[in-house]
């Protein structure tokens, strides 16, 4: 296994395949373990990068999560892009791994490509998801098919990783309260947001609720696009997996 240092601590990451670096970039809660299933839709003509985030996976564990944790984890890849010198590199980034990839598209522009932001809430915490998120975490913990892709994301001890990413979402919404440092207008690089219309995260909220703050964004940003499938759920990357690759492959040719 593959490591490397951040702040001291060990960072785990596994490279796939030749061609040009793909990254990808893991939600809260889960590891790259979450794309094993999928990545050989992608190995053919790109080199697939997986990193588990500093407290996931198989990368060294902390007592506490940074209040910035989507920025925090930025900083994570950005490091890891300097440290391997790889330079013009494409991200994809799910659910709050999407929040990360703008990050650094952000910070880094000079090292980055293009992106693709797949599945994820906007600039600013979804209210809706914050004020529930300590009583849906500990009722998830109790469901079986919950506890196993908690186990299978992080290993025996998946209730400290979750217990310490609902902390983190809380003291981030109550001090910090957006995701990102710069402004949207200094995205440089293209970006391809997409997600599902059904997606469950999002649609008690409204059905169109991806396709209004995909489309904010976008008119801030000033270029990039937005694609939704009309079936699949969270994240549209995994439930779409055929088909999205395909439209990946499309946006990054």
């Amino acid at each position: 296994m593959a490591y490397f240092s951040y702040d001291n601590k060990k960072i785990y990451y596994q490279e796939i395949g030749n061609g040009k670096p793909l990254i990808f970039l893991h939600g809260n809660t889960a590891s790259s373990a979450m794309f094993l299933e999928i990545i050989n839709h992608y190995t053919d003509i790109f080199k697939v990068i997986l990193i588990d985030f500093l407290g996931h996976g198989k990368s060294e564990r902390l007592k506490v999560f940074p209040t910035d944790l989507w920025f925090d984890e930025a900083m994570q890849v950005i490091a890891f892009l300097k440290e391997q010198q790889y330079e013009k590199v494409n991200i994809i980034g799910s659910s709050g791994g999407a929040l990360v990839a703008i990050n650094v598209a952000l910070e880094a522009p000079e090292l980055v490509s293009k992106i693709v932001a797949d599945s994820f809430e906007g600039e600013v915490p979804l209210k809706e998801f914050t004020t529930n998120i300590t009583t849906d975490r500990e009722l998830s913990k109790k469901n079986d098919a919950m506890r196993s892709f908690y186990q299978y994301m992080q290993g025996e001890d998946w209730e400290s990783v979750v217990d310490n990413d609902t902390l983190a979402i809380i003291q981030h919404e109550k001090n910090i309260g957006k995701f990102f440092h710069r402004n949207l207008q200094d995205l440089i690089p293209d970006i391809l947001m997409t997600g599902s219309k059904k997606d469950e995260f999002f649609v008690n909220v409204s059905s169109e609720y991806l396709e209004n703050v995909y489309r904010k964004m976008l008119k801030k940003i000033g270029h990039g696009r937005m694609y939704l499938f009309d079936f699949g759920g969270h994240p549209a990357m995994l439930t779409n997996a055929k088909k999205f690759a395909n439209l990946v492959k499309e946006f990054l040719k």
